[in-house]
């Protein structure tokens, strides 16, 4: 018989001329691969401590309360086996099965939860979560994992964050899905929780931690795909097919696929989006005008606590359309109530700004980018996410779900802290917008902002909206000035973007008490 040496060395030489060229391209086009992070993952799996059979690999899976299911993005068949592993749980009778995915980011539940719900099809799920987009993969093998889960499972969720093409933040990720994973434990205590995560995520020291300091007393269990390293030491074992090994108690390794086949299936991937020729995408530039706005503020997008800084701002993201989205858009709409009238009003706001904020559904408009009011809506977005999203729209502004629809004085006020804080956000990202100027003789004071509340409150939708945009833009623009004075700080800004309007009076409360402080401001700076 042939020494493991020679039969290593027999099953593998094709392979590895093969692979040579197809790594060489690879590193080309991606030097991701040289990080820490992912260097890390490389060296943590090396070796095995035995093989393992079927009824192997099933009694351990059967005995884990978590299963991190390793995903080589390009390759459909690991996503079809992570389908086959849920399915075959489930259908064991024993427990409930749940499934979290990294595909999805944990800011696009609602939409997942719609489809779940059947409540929209797997187009527009598809376009929703901006898949080829943002992802890029085969959609019909992760569509099939999805489908399965539905049909099989009690729950489905969206575990990642952004940012993706940044490594400095991916530890920051891995806290992010560990969190996320102990919130579906509390909602579904008696489940076995699947999560399909990127296997570069799965080293000893990524993921798996970040979720043993989350769920203690967990029972995890790490499946890996295919890894290099320890599929070339199993190809010196005298069985012609090796199907799974045990690298150590709680991490499992399955073959159902070669490295060539995994490289290969990656490069094709990289040719076909070196090759993608698609029209102007607008959400990137509105989340970084969102991230750069939370940073001045003093904003942790990754907070796991309310407080002084909105829980999980990276999971309260809007969706983003354009005009190739116009027809989603325009059902969304419509299932949340608003009228034709509303909606074209909205749509004409959009013809002369080039864009807008939707709060009904939380998604931003994009016909064209005019950087002016697209940092004003980005600055109206983070106002609401520091809120508490959902809100819920009452037909001349915003209140929290669950919360009587104030009088109409009172949305006035609120209104005029949202113009405020809106207008000060787009003069941080947009200094060369101009000072504000107005007709309108209202002193900057708390009885003359009383005065225009009493006089809108009377007024037509559009009248209303104009007095309180002329107060907020002008209360707006004294904070921004006296923020260039250096009289305010930006964490003193960020407690009026955090400040509560929602309850009775509070709007009020708030409003006038930052009009006293401006005024006083003024006259100490007169003085």
């Amino acid at each position: 018989m042939a020494s493991t040496a020679n039969l290593r060395s027999r099953r593998s030489a094709g392979q590895l001329h093969a692979l040579a060229g197809v790594e060489r391209e690879i590193r080309a086009q991606d030097s991701q691969s040289r990080r820490k992070y992912l260097r890390e993952f490389s060296h943590a799996f090396r070796n095995y401590d035995s093989l393992l059979d079927s009824q192997q690999l099933q009694n351990a899976l059967h005995a884990a309360d978590v299963v991190l299911i390793g995903d080589y993005h390009a390759l459909p068949g690991a996503q079809r086996y992570a389908a086959s592993l849920l399915e075959q749980r489930a259908l064991a009778g024993d427990r409930p099965v749940v499934l979290g995915v990294q595909t999805i980011f944990a800011r696009d539940q609602h939409i997942l939860d719609e489809w779940w719900r059947r409540e929209i099809d797997e187009e527009e799920l598809r376009q929703r979560i901006r898949f080829d987009l943002d992802w890029g993969y085969d959609w019909a093998p992760f569509y099939e994992l999805l489908t399965t889960a539905r049909d099989h499972g009690e729950g489905l969720y969206g575990l990642d964050c952004m940012p993706r093409e940044n490594l400095r933040k991916i530890g920051a990720r891995d806290r992010h899905a560990a969190a996320k994973v102990a919130e579906i434990r509390q909602r579904h205590p008696n489940a076995a929780i699947f999560v399909l995560f990127g296997e570069s995520h799965l080293a000893p020291g990524h993921l798996p931690r970040a979720l043993q300091k989350e769920m203690p007393a967990a029972k995890t269990l790490t499946v890996l795909q295919n890894i290099d390293a320890l599929y070339w030491r199993a190809a010196g074992e005298p069985a012609d097919k090796v199907d799974a090994v045990r690298v150590c108690d709680d991490v499992l390794c399955v073959f159902n696929a070669t490295p060539l086949e995994k490289y290969e299936s990656y490069r094709l991937f990289l040719d076909q989006w070196s090759r993608c020729d698609t029209g102007p995408d607008f959400a990137p530039t509105i989340y970084n005008l969102i991230d750069s706005l939370a940073a001045f503020l003093e904003i942790n997008r990754y907070s796991p606590h309310n407080g002084t800084q909105p829980k999980f701002l990276v999971d309260m993201l809007p969706e983003v359309h354009g005009n190739s989205s116009d027809a989603v858009l325009r059902r969304l709409l419509s299932r949340k109530g608003v009228t034709e009238a509303q909606l074209e009003a909205m749509l004409a706001r959009v013809e002369e700004r080039g864009c807008a904020y939707l709060p009904q559904v939380n998604a931003f408009y994009v016909r064209e980018f005019q950087m002016m009011h697209a940092a004003e809506d980005a600055a109206r977005f983070l106002h609401h996410a520091c809120r508490g999203l959902p809100l819920r729209w009452n037909g001349q502004g915003i209140n929290g779900g669950g919360v009587v629809e104030a009088a109409p004085a009172e949305n006035f006020f609120r209104r005029v802290v949202e113009n405020a804080v809106a207008y000060f956000g787009s003069r941080v990202l947009y200094p060369s917008r101009p000072a504000f100027e107005s007709e309108n003789t209202f002193a900057l004071s708390r009885a003359a902002c009383e005065r225009a509340a009493n006089q809108a409150a009377g007024s037509d939708a559009e009248k209303f909206e104009s007095i309180a945009q002329d107060f907020g833009y002008r209360l707006g623009s004294q904070i921004y000035d006296f923020y260039l004075a250096g009289k305010v700080k930006p964490a003193g800004v960020r407690r009026l973007f955090l400040a509560h309007l929602d309850g009775p009076g509070l709007a009020r409360k708030v409003c006038t008490a930052v009009i006293g402080r401006v005024r006083a401001a003024s006259c100490a700076a007169r003085d």
